[in-house]
């Protein structure tokens, strides 16, 4: 068994045991979705390394006193984050008007209720791995931002704040302006990251370097 198949098997049964919901808890023994697990395996636990404060098929009240259930709720101290799968066939090739409407509704009734909600396509999972993962992480830098290691100044922890909050590389005059440091100083800062592994870069020409976040690949996690 792999990393990602013990990690995912310990949260989902951690999950199954506490749940008291019978519904949610139905959902659950029945096993998630294939768009789920591919959206866990090949973009989430990639990037992210765990599923700590990540609940699937979870349950929200709306508006008319019923349920709905996210694929996946985020939830880090409180906060509400919600992530669906949107598979492309039926589903979406077939969607009726009251079913568009509904599932406008859905959207409409969480952001209401307070929820970040982000949409990933079935396709984009298959296809763009690496820009969904990009995403995994900006969605994350919103909730915990100011979740750094200790172990990093606080020039680099506001660094590595700034880049969660990007959904593109940063370059070190962005770090300069958002710090009030010199160029040369953000440059340095930048490397250091990079020799943490914690940033890479996007060129190899060293005076116009751009800087991302580290992407994890299946060998790290």
């Amino acid at each position: 068994m792999g990393r990602f198949e013990q990690h995912y098997e310990e949260w989902l049964q951690s999950n199954i045991e506490m749940e008291k919901s019978s519904r949610r808890l139905e959902l659950l023994n029945k096993g998630l979705g294939h768009g789920t697990v591919e959206f866990l395996r090949t973009i989430w636990f990639p990037a992210i390394g765990n599923f700590n404060d990540l609940y699937p098929e979870w349950e929200v009240r709306d508006f008319n006193n019923g349920y709905r259930y996210l694929d996946l709720a985020y939830m880090p101290s409180g906060s509400k984050g919600g992530r669906e799968i949107q598979g492309f066939g039926p589903h979406a090739r077939d969607l009726d008007v009251r079913r568009f409407k509904d599932l406008c509704r859905r959207h409409c009734l969480l952001s209401l209720d307070g929820w970040t909600f982000l949409p990933i396509a079935y396709p984009s999972i298959t296809d763009e791995p690496k820009q969904c993962q990009q995403l995994v992480l900006a969605f994350i830098g919103k909730f915990i931002a100011s979740d750094v290691s200790s172990s990093l100044s606080w020039l680099e922890a506001e660094t590595v704040r700034l880049a969660r909050r990007l959904l593109r590389p940063l370059t070190p005059s962005e770090v300069a302006d958002h710090l009030k440091i010199g160029s040369r100083q953000a440059r340095r800062i930048l490397n250091n990251l990079v020799e943490m592994h914690i940033l890479d870069t996007n060129s190899s020409q060293k005076r116009h370097r751009t800087f991302k976040l580290r992407l994890l690949t299946p060998t790290d996690v």
